[in-house]
């Protein structure tokens, strides 16, 4: 793992959270695979991205602070970290440690799956 890939995963986690989902996009691949945390399954695509996290933040609002990145044998990279979510008046819904399992090709997010790990919560 590298210095810039960490940098580049930092970057994409910083404009989540101040939700530049433009600046977001611009870590991705044209393919970019991303879950649909609190719905299930998967979105594809920057369009699709956006859609979810439009529809994610009209309902609640999540704020992820990377604590740890990790190189896997598998070439991913896998990032703990702290995940507060809120709900759009404030009250506190979730405050935990996760794991997001990113796979970069050519210096850009090409898929980002939740990854169960020993410290995760139990669903």
């Amino acid at each position: 793992m590298t210095t810039s890939e960490t940098d580049l995963l930092r970057a994409a986690y910083a404009a989540f959270n101040a939700r530049d989902i433009a600046a977001a996009l611009a870590l991705m691949t044209p393919d970019v695979a991303w879950p649909r945390a609190f719905k299930g399954g998967f979105v594809e695509g920057p369009d699709a991205i956006r859609a979810y996290w439009t529809e994610q933040w009209s309902e609640i609002d999540p704020h992820v602070e990377p604590i740890s990145f990790a190189a896997e044998s598998t070439g991913s990279i896998l990032v703990t970290v702290h995940q507060i979510v809120r709900s759009l008046s404030g009250a506190l819904l979730a405050d935990a440690q996760v794991a997001h399992r990113f796979t970069l090709i050519h210096g850009k997010i090409q898929k980002m799956e939740v990854a169960v790990t020993s410290d995760s919560p139990p669903p």
